[in-house]
């Protein structure tokens, strides 16, 4: 509630740890702890963001998520994120290149973050799952791997493909983009093949 001016309406969450935390549907911080604004939002301008894009937004996904399900009897939605390249886990570890988030095996089935991690791995990245980033509201609200939908985060170092002070690309973005086609070009074909031989089981 600290960062607006003015009255919250009574449905607005305040309570939530993720609301504790700075990241509420609109995020107080950004990164490492870092605030995002000097001052305090007009609660008019927050609920504009909502009605304008938050709003809209879930429900053309939703519906892209109902109607790839429809259509294949499963979906696999992939939430892509970038993070910031330095930093440690909450043991202390580095981040690694990748971080694969299912909410520790609940937005997504095993063969879908398998499949996920050999591909980065083989493609020569460090891979890891869930620490720090375990997945956030896509994966929360739209995996349902025992109704056929699955979502998993994936969060990509910054400092692979970009001057995280300038904004600019480094020397190893384009070689990070073929990386990350390739990588998901064999995600797609794995989870493809999953997805044909689970509904032949099925059936």
């Amino acid at each position: 509630p600290r960062m607006f001016e003015g009255r919250l309406p009574g449905f607005a969450n305040t309570r939530s740890l993720r609301v504790a935390g700075g990241l509420g549907t609109i995020p107080r911080i950004v990164g490492e702890s870092y605030e995002i604004y000097s001052g305090r939002i007009p609660v008019e301008s927050a609920l504009n963001r909502i009605e304008a894009l938050y709003r809209p937004y879930h429900a053309g996904l939703r519906h892209l998520v109902n109607r790839t399900q429809a259509s294949f009897g499963s979906c696999i939605l992939v939430d892509a994120h970038s993070m910031p390249s330095t930093g440690l886990d909450r043991d202390g570890v580095a981040k690694a290149d990748i971080i694969l988030g299912d909410r520790f095996g609940t937005s997504a089935a095993s063969f879908v973050v398998d499949a996920a991690e050999e591909a980065f791995a083989r493609a020569g990245l460090t891979v890891t799952r869930n620490r720090p980033y375990a997945g956030g509201f896509i994966t929360e609200h739209y995996g349902a791997p025992g109704s056929g939908v699955h979502a998993l985060q994936i969060e990509v170092s910054r400092g692979l493909y970009m001057n995280e002070a300038t904004l600019e690309p480094n020397s190893g973005f384009q070689a990070l983009q073929q990386v990350i086609s390739t990588a998901m070009a064999e995600c797609f074909a794995r989870w493809s093949g999953w997805s044909d031989d689970w509904r032949q089981a099925a059936e």
